[in-house]
């Protein structure tokens, strides 16, 4: 995957330029937007990032150029002075998003990821989905989900999937696809968490050729390219009461008309949603409508961590293995009885897309075939969160704002160990922005070599 950032400020280049890096992106910079539309054209990036303010060819002359280029591909327009006005203009150009400066990571990753996608589905014409990812699993909460899949995907009952960040919830999404009468139809995924308000009804609608100055083509919404398939909204407890205003009216009437047209247009999409919150708290602290609930809440599925899932964490590795094997042409890994009991007592606070991803980092570290108690030793603890704090002790003389200091950095130590060192999964873990956990590293001056040994 490969990633444009155009933005005059060197400070902001190479941030994100170590962000993609970090995500295991390919990056490429341009310091004006004529370089922009020169390296555009010569390595046609999946995704692009475009500053509005710049000397010279500002962003929005520089998104027209782009469009000019390539009608399709996704690029996102960022600003230090965003106005709503702005973001409209860029979308009606053709932006496939619009952010504000400073950029929240903890957005814009997700966000890219869902550019991402849309990137691939377009690429391909939006060819029907092809065979699903699967749910690989023998304890009793997935043997029932998968039932749960089996009875209610030949229908076409809405579903609200439930769980932790990395469980599964659009595998098991897929899987309702897949199984349904619409497999043969596309299936949409919606990042809501990553929609602004002012943009959604652009982003669900789309708008109609000439309907504004430069719209010089008809720009489908979500909706409407689900139309006959499925539509799943992801991380829908993170919109806003407005937004969820506007996507109820949406569910109920499943019809709308494009920004700039008259026509009405109806859709037939089955909505699937999911979140990583508890959406009944959220309705009694009065940040989720209750309304919306009960129209997504037709059948629930709650995903169990995989703290949780036994043996199924020894399925899920082997599974990863061959997988990853097969992509590079080699001999897939097993694992020692010792590595076996490690994977088995870790927490995996990323769930089953931690799994994956130590999987990834050990056909790169490990260059024999099993795996071992100390190839897992620098990646995973044995030792639960207590037992790790047992490392932050006080001296006599400690006053209590040391004592604060301390203890925190010490709990980043402990989380940044249990997440492998991943930034992105550990600011998600505690709950925080990436960048204010970088801010925290340098401040605390946390060394990974020094903890790592």
């Amino acid at each position: 995957m490969l990633v444009l950032v155009i933005d005059d400020e060197k400070s902001i280049r190479e941030t994100l330029a170590g962000v993609f890096a970090d995500e295991g992106w390919d990056v490429i910079t341009a310091a004006h937007g004529k370089e922009g539309l020169q390296k555009f054209v010569k390595f046609k990036p999946q995704l692009t990032l475009l500053d509005v303010w710049m000397p010279g060819w500002d962003g929005i002359t520089t998104l027209q150029k782009l469009r000019d280029v390539s009608p399709d591909l996704p690029i996102v327009v960022m600003s230090g002075h965003g106005t709503i006005e702005t973001a409209v203009r860029a979308t009606k150009l053709g932006a496939f998003d619009f952010l504000e400066k400073p950029l929240s990571l903890d957005k814009l990753l997700p966000m890219l990821t869902q550019a991402q996608e849309l990137a691939q589905r377009d690429q391909k014409h939006l060819e029907p989905a092809s065979s699903s990812p699967p749910l690989i699993g023998e304890c009793p909460a997935i043997q029932q989900i998968k039932k749960q899949i089996e009875l209610v995907a030949p229908k076409n009952a809405w579903v609200l999937i439930t769980g932790e960040n990395g469980t599964g919830k659009e595998v098991v999404a897929a899987q309702i696809h897949e199984k349904s009468p619409r497999q043969k139809e596309p299936f949409v995924a919606v990042n809501c968490a990553a929609i602004p308000d002012e943009l959604i009804e652009s982003e669900l609608f789309g708008h109609t050729k000439g309907a504004f100055t430069n719209a010089l083509s008809n720009k489908k919404g979500k909706f409407e390219l689900a139309d006959q398939g499925t539509l799943f909204l992801d991380e829908i407890g993170d919109m806003s009461l407005k937004t969820q205003a506007k996507v109820l009216r949406i569910l109920q009437e499943q019809s709308f008309e494009r920004v700039g047209g008259t026509e009405t247009l109806r859709v037939d999409v089955r909505v699937l949603a999911a979140t990583n919150k508890n959406l009944k708290h959220e309705m009694m602290e009065g940040s989720f409508r209750e309304d919306l609930f009960y129209r997504l809440n037709v059948i629930p599925f709650q995903l169990p961590p995989l703290r949780e899932r036994g043996h199924d964490i020894l399925l899920l590795a082997r599974f990863f293995s061959q997988q990853i094997a097969a992509e590079l042409n080699e001999k897939h890994k097993s694992f020692s009885d010792e590595a076996k009991n490690i994977l088995l007592a870790h927490q995996w606070p990323g769930n089953v897309r931690e799994l994956k991803n130590l999987m990834e980092r050990l056909y790169i570290m490990v260059d024999r075939g099993e795996v071992k108690k100390e190839d897992l030793e620098d990646v995973l603890s044995e030792d639960s969160g207590f037992e790790q704090s047992q490392r932050f002790t006080l001296s006599p003389s400690a006053n209590l704002k040391q004592a604060k200091i301390d203890f925190e950095k010490a709990f980043i130590v402990d989380k940044l160990e249990e997440n492998q060192w991943n930034i992105s999964k550990t600011a998600e873990a505690i709950g925080i922005e990436r960048s204010s956990l970088h801010r925290k590293i340098r401040a605390f001056q946390i060394d990974p070599k020094e903890w790592k040994g």
